[in-house]
């Protein structure tokens, strides 16, 4: 079915947005909409400056694969809270991650953003369905993101997709961090993402969690910029599975593969605890 874009002039304001999830408690629907929405978004250099320094990216020339994510986040969550797309926003669980890096992330655009969501399919906890994020510059489609999310509040008929596995590769420590207690609140002032869960264990004990946990994003993010060389300036994908949350704070470590066009790697906490598992590999 064809999309409905919206064209907004600008991203749009995020403390609207979040009083608007608050309020929405319920489902109202077993479909996604046929709904995207469209802005031209520019780079600040002080604020990729400051993402670049949470993560711990260096200054190569080109945006972070993971920084897309930053600029769609507002456009993101407009559509989330629209009153057409059926599922509560609190609530929903992010399961996976897959960027797409077409062409180099150079310049500070202007770019243009999109975002839609299709894929609803029967889960063995629910439901889930990707949220499609797209950059585009003047020559065309320049990078693209699927993150796979959960709803728990609805069933739907059918069996869960089978993930085919990947044979693992042998891994070696690549480095370790501390997820300090404060990182979801700092990690929130930059990504604009302040879901309660992320900010105090206060709050984050209201949905089930003993202590605040690290945005998923902010995991992938520090991971990849500790891959560093590993990974190509373009014409690659990685895909990452989030497995149990980081409870802040928390002493992780990274294990990789070789430096090889395909590659895993996996964030490991107290006992070998996986928190995320991934792999990049060239694009097909």
């Amino acid at each position: 079915m064809a999309i409905d874009w919206l064209d907004l002039p600008a991203p749009p304001a995020l403390p609207g947005l979040f009083a608007r999830a608050a309020l929405r408690r319920s489902v109202s629907g077993r479909s996604l909409p046929n709904l995207g929405l469209r802005c031209q978004v520019t780079v600040d250099p002080a604020h990729l400056a400051r993402y670049r320094q949470i993560c711990g990216f260096s200054d190569n020339g080109l945006l972070p694969a993971t920084y897309p994510h930053i600029l769609a986040f507002a456009l993101q969550m407009q559509l989330l809270t629209d009153k057409r797309f059926p599922f509560p926003l609190l609530g929903l669980v992010h399961l996976e991650n897959r960027i797409r890096v077409l062409r180099p992330l150079g310049g500070l655009g202007p770019f243009s953003v999109s975002v839609q969501v299709q894929g609803l399919r029967p889960h063995d906890k629910g439901v889930s369905f990707s949220l499609i994020t797209q950059l585009h510059d003047q020559l065309g489609l320049l990078w693209e993101g699927d993150s796979r999310i959960l709803c728990r509040a609805l069933r739907l008929d059918g069996k869960p997709a089978e993930q085919a596995a990947e044979a693992p590769r042998p891994q070696t420590t690549l480095a370790h961090w501390q997820a300090p207690a404060d990182i979801g609140r700092r990690y929130a002032r930059i990504a604009g993402d302040y879901n309660p869960i992320h900010l105090f264990a206060a709050s984050a004990k209201l949905f089930g969690f003993p202590r605040a946990i690290a945005h998923g994003l902010w995991n992938k993010g520090r991971a990849l910029a500790e891959l560093g060389s590993r990974l190509p300036s373009a014409g690659y994908q990685v895909a990452v599975r989030f497995h149990k949350p980081v409870l802040l704070p928390s002493d992780v470590h990274l294990q990789a593969s070789e430096a090889t066009p395909h590659g895993q790697f996996s964030l490991l906490g107290k006992d070998e605890l996986m928190h995320m598992s991934g792999s990049w590999s060239p694009l097909d």
